[in-house]
């Protein structure tokens, strides 16, 4: 029973195995015919869409093609139409030059025709010229006879005529290249003095030769000059000036040339003045200590200058030389604060020309040293100056630039720029003063200069000395002459004259006609 069991589910397993592989065979089949059918209907669709996409592609060459033929046909025509125009063009150049041609063999016949009138007529000039030398030899003969003359001695007379005419023509030479020449230069130099002037602006320092000392009652008098006098002769003594006590109240005055001695006077009588000790012990102590400060101040003086203008290196006792400038004058003007102005006016030109703005700084500076020796040493203040500054170590440029800063030459470029620097620092109105007498004599000098050349009219001295003007006589000195007169004037003048700063020379010449209408 269990056997027939076993044997029954067996069977219903096989069955059922059966059953399935039978439903997946014909499920299988049913997917594989769908499938198919699905395949044939993508190809189906993929050929339409293939026959649709081939079809629009025939179109669009078709348009394409048609495009490019109207295009070809539009490009065809108009280089059809621009060798149409070449060859109107070409027609027209080959006419053009035809006539070109023609007018060129007419101008050949004609220059071949005028080539052979030259000819001729240079045949008949050659016979011309040689009847005129005959003639010439002839006459040159009869003018000899009626003359007097040989032909050399017209040829001296005629040489000087030719040479007086040359000197002429040298002075017109000569004026046309000094007006180029100031043309081409006046404006630099214009800019950078005016440069120079703008961005520096010193104040006038004037010296005198008397130093006035208030006193705080007219009794101080009395104790200045001390009993039988011996108090004001030992400050005399001691100091080297002059102490004058007149009526002015309440004040006496010191006068020396020496500046220095005058403030070492004046600063020692302040002192005894306020201490109210005043004996000759004591004015011996007072004068030595005030010398000891005067000194000090002299070394910070140049100390300071030098560090005002940014230079170092300069020797100790080219310092103290300097700061001793600050109690010399030149003609009444502050040697010290001249010495800097030219400096700082010498540093603004250098910097303008590309040069060295320190060393042109420093010999600037240093360019009158020599004044402050001048005195104790013979010889002048720019030679001087050149042999302290060799013997204190200074460079060789800076040597020659201060012993030639007053020379007509000068081979140093910084001399140069010194004397130009120097000349308009001293040359301003106001910074100098000069003695009346000097001053006459001066004016009396460039006047009667002037008036020892022949043709000279009238001559003045205008603007304080600083000009001459010179009035010719329009018969003897023609207008290219005058350039010659006032070179000459100002050779003289530089010659003869002593003055500072420049002189300009302008010559005249004016001539007029005057008729009266009755």
């Amino acid at each position: 029973m269990e056997t027939e069991s076993y044997i029954f589910i067996i069977a219903s397993i096989g069955f059922a195995f059966i059953g399935a592989y039978l439903a997946y065979r014909i499920n299988l089949r049913r997917m594989r015919e769908k499938e198919r059918n699905t395949a044939e209907k993508i190809i189906e669709d993929a050929k339409r869409e293939s026959e649709r996409i081939i079809l629009e592609g025939k179109l669009h060459i078709k348009e394409l093609s048609l495009q490019n033929k109207v295009n070809l046909e539009k490009d065809l025509e108009q280089k059809k139409t621009d060798i149409f125009e070449m060859e109107r063009r070409l027609r027209q150049k080959e006419d053009d030059f035809d006539k070109k041609t023609g007018l060129l063999e007419k101008k050949e016949n004609e220059v071949l025709k005028k080539a052979q009138q030259v000819e001729n007529d240079a045949l008949r000039l050659k016979e011309q010229v040689n009847m005129q030398e005959n003639m010439l030899s002839e006459l040159r003969h009869k003018l000899e006879n009626v003359s007097g003359m040989t032909a050399d001695e017209a040829k001296h007379s005629l040489i000087s005529m030719v040479e007086g005419e040359a000197k002429l023509e040298q002075a017109k030479v000569l004026k046309r290249v000094e007006e180029e020449t100031k043309e081409m230069a006046q404006n630099k130099s214009q800019e950078i003095i005016s440069l120079a002037i703008q961005r520096y602006a010193g104040e006038y320092v004037s010296d005198h030769t008397i130093s006035v000392v208030p006193l705080p009652n007219d009794e101080m008098k009395g104790r200045i000059i001390g009993r039988e006098g011996r108090n004001i002769r030992s400050i005399e003594t001691a100091t080297g000036v002059d102490i004058i006590v007149d009526d002015t109240p309440e004040a006496v005055i010191i006068s020396s040339f020496d500046p220095q001695r005058r403030e070492i006077a004046r600063l020692a009588l302040e002192k005894l003045i306020s201490d109210g000790r005043i004996h000759p012990g004591r004015i011996e102590e007072v004068v030595e200590k005030t010398s000891k400060e005067v000194e000090k101040t002299i070394k910070e003086a140049g100390e300071r200058a030098v560090f005002d203008l940014g230079l170092h290196g300069i020797h100790p006792e080219i310092i103290r030389l300097l700061g001793r400038l600050r109690y010399r004058s030149s003609y009444s003007q502050n040697v010290y604060a001249h010495s800097m102005e030219v400096a700082f006016i010498c540093g603004i030109m250098a910097s303008e020309l590309g040069l060295n703005i320190k060393q042109a700084k420093r010999a600037a500076l240093l360019h009158d040293i020599g004044k402050s020796v001048d005195h104790e040493i013979e010889g002048t203040h720019a030679s001087i100056g050149g042999e302290l500054a060799k013997k204190y170590g200074e460079s060789q440029r800076i040597v020659e630039a201060i012993a030639e800063h007053h020379n007509d030459s000068p081979s140093n470029i910084l001399a140069v720029l010194i004397q130009a620097s120097d000349t308009l620092s001293a040359a301003r109105p106001g910074v100098r003063k000069e003695i009346w007498e000097t001053y006459v004599k001066r004016l009396n000098d460039m006047e009667r200069i002037a008036k020892a050349i022949p043709g000279i009219d009238k001559c003045y001295a205008i603007q304080a000395g600083r000009e001459l003007r010179v009035i010719v006589m329009p018969d003897k000195i023609k207008d290219d002459g005058i350039g010659l007169v006032s070179r000459e004037i100002a050779k003289k003048i530089e010659a003869e004259v002593a003055y500072p700063g420049q002189i300009k020379v302008t010559v005249i010449r004016e001539l007029r006609s005057v008729e009266y209408a009755k």
